[in-house]
């Protein structure tokens, strides 16, 4: 075995434990995939990442992602809290202003400056959702058609089955059967706020397949919710979103679309240092 430096922070919260918890080894280029599986399922968090040298030379550093579960290509908190701790842990990055991860989708432009950062969403794929399965999604949700606005496979890489709501309070309202979604999809639902509210829209999402029922605070599935409203007309060119809630959580979520890119951010606050043995 072998001691490897190790980081646990908090993302999408300036407040620790409120946000959604991720840990970072770093140097870790000498772990199998195995080993970083092993090491994933043991934290149990919904994600865990592994740092390790660019083979890209446009790129500061590389991270491989990981579920309890599965090896992700992408994932949103996961980007946010690698560079955070990345950056804690001395990194440097080529360009003042700006990181550049390279992971599972390619690469990925992060703005960073003190505890705050929001990466560029990378390119998302909407298609069509099977009528017979988002019967099942919504069975298995609890939620009834005359809830429904809109339905859309989402596709990020990390593809979510999105349901919009007609109403924050209808997503905070859903209580999922997590063993009849897990072999259907992981699904996001998002509804609005009334006006006046501290954030506009409210967010869930479930992937029970991964061995997560509810996520605290998903990076991902927001950067493809905020470009699916935003290009339908329903969201405006910048707005806040809410998540975590209904597991005891305040995660806030900051999307702004800039010309062609959504940029989603937000604070990571640090929890733990120290090392591990793998």
């Amino acid at each position: 075995m072998r001691r490897y430096p190790f980081s646990q922070v908090d993302v999408f919260t300036d407040t620790p434990l409120k946000g959604n918890a991720l840990a970072v080894v770093h140097d870790a280029d000498d772990l199998d995939t195995a080993q970083m599986q092993a090491f994933a399922h043991w934290t149990n968090l919904s994600e865990t990442t592994f740092l390790l040298r660019p083979t890209d030379p446009a790129a500061d550093y590389r991270v491989r992602i990981f579920t309890p579960g599965r090896e992700l290509r992408f994932a949103g908190h996961p980007t946010l809290g690698s560079c955070h701790a990345w950056r804690q842990a001395g990194g440097q990055p080529r360009s003042a202003g700006e990181v550049v991860q390279e992971c599972g989708v390619g690469l990925v432009r992060i703005r960073a400056q003190g505890n705050e950062a929001a990466f560029a969403a990378p390119p998302m794929t909407p298609s069509a959702v099977e009528p017979d399965l988002l019967a099942r999604v919504m069975a298995a949700l609890g939620v009834l058609a005359d809830h429904v606005v809109a339905a859309q496979w989402l596709d990020n890489g990390l593809p979510w089955l999105v349901l919009q709501l007609d109403s924050a309070e209808r997503v905070l309202a859903v209580k999922p059967d997590g063993s009849a979604l897990a072999p259907l999809a992981d699904v996001g639902l998002v509804g609005a706020h009334p006006p006046g509210s501290v954030a506009q829209f409210e967010v869930r999402g479930f992937a029970p397949s991964a061995g997560v029922l509810e996520d605290p605070v998903t990076g991902s599935l927001n950067a493809s919710v905020a470009q699916w409203l935003m290009g339908r007309g329903v969201a405006p060119a910048a707005y806040r979103a809410a998540q975590g809630a209904c597991i005891g959580r305040a995660g806030r979520i900051m999307l702004e679309r800039d010309g062609d890119t959504v940029w989603v951010g937000g604070p990571t606050v640090d929890c733990v240092r120290g090392d591990v043995m793998l």
